[in-house]
């Protein structure tokens, strides 16, 4: 991989004079997957809304860097962001049906993030959509897109907000728990779906999620946030020399060794066959 650096960051995060981040401080190189992991209230949504310079809309306060192609997302207007958002560095939600709007059509999403950043051409977006949908195993005709997300299932309305994300071709994607309210075997599909981006397009992601067992399967790195700061960072296939309790206690409680599921990660594509049986046990 290369040394440069895509994403560099180093923060204080607080709420109402709280602290809630203390110097945390993590690098994303071109094409990398970083998992971040923590139990719940460690800090880890709050990390997200820092990074896409969306805390100070939540009443938050950040302090420090965000560097992401060298330039500083701390020090940028609103309407700066705005522009980089959705093109340079774009986020997968959790609980999708909650994340797309209820009362409009799946087209209309890909139409108002298509036109926050590109001109009105009709072609051209009709296009981009058809192909993105391919991509990530959706029906691509128009039926399926006059749709609402009511109108289709959880794990669609999470292929749903991955094309949307990829819409643009950002170089940093943020993946915000986007397994945790799938099935097993879904969970199973849109890991491979994630993997398969990372490997073909290059684009690098942040991986957030409590699910150890998931990180392992699709990141190159893991770094471990515990109340507020982050305690350790490793390949996940050095996680032998983890030290720190809490990343000690989050390899224990995995069902197997890490270097059993790491085996899982060479069986290729799970894409329209049912996954092992053993993997699906993990995962639940």
């Amino acid at each position: 991989m290369s040394t440069k650096h895509l994403l560099r960051v180093c923060i204080d995060a607080a709420y109402a004079g709280k602290s809630v981040l203390r110097d945390v401080r993590l690098e994303i190189e071109p094409g990398e997957v970083l998992g971040l992991v923590g139990l719940s209230g460690a800090g880890k949504s709050t990390l997200v809304l820092a990074l896409l310079g969306l805390l100070p809309w939540r009443g938050g306060r950040v302090t420090g860097e965000v560097m992401l192609e060298g330039e500083n997302l701390l020090q940028m207007s609103e309407q700066h962001l705005r522009e980089l958002r959705g093109h340079l560095i774009a986020v997968i939600p959790q609980s999708p049906m909650s994340a797309l709007n209820p009362a409009i059509s799946l087209e209309r999403h890909f139409r108002e993030a298509w036109l926050a950043h590109r001109g009105n051409d009709k072609e051209a977006f009709r296009q981009r959509v058809r192909d993105l949908l391919r991509e990530v195993q959706l029906p691509s005709d128009s039926e399926f897109l006059l749709r609402r997300p009511s109108q289709v299932s959880v794990g669609q309305a999470q292929r749903v907000l991955i094309a949307l994300a990829l819409l643009h071709d950002p170089m940093l994607i943020i993946a915000d728990e986007p397994t945790s309210a799938l099935d097993p075997l879904t969970q199973v599909q849109i890991l491979d779906l994630l993997k398969k981006l990372n490997r073909d397009r290059g684009t690098a992601l942040l991986y957030v999620s409590h699910d150890l067992v998931s990180v392992l399967q699709l990141s190159h790195r893991m770094a471990v946030l515990d109340a507020g700061t982050l305690v350790e960072t490793l390949p996940v296939n050095e996680l032998n020399r983890a030290s720190h309790p809490t990343t000690m206690a989050l390899l224990n409680a995995l069902p197997a060794p890490p270097d059993v599921l790491l085996g899982y990660r060479n069986l290729g594509s799970l894409q329209g066959r049912a996954a092992p049986s053993s993997f699906s046990k993990m995962l639940k």
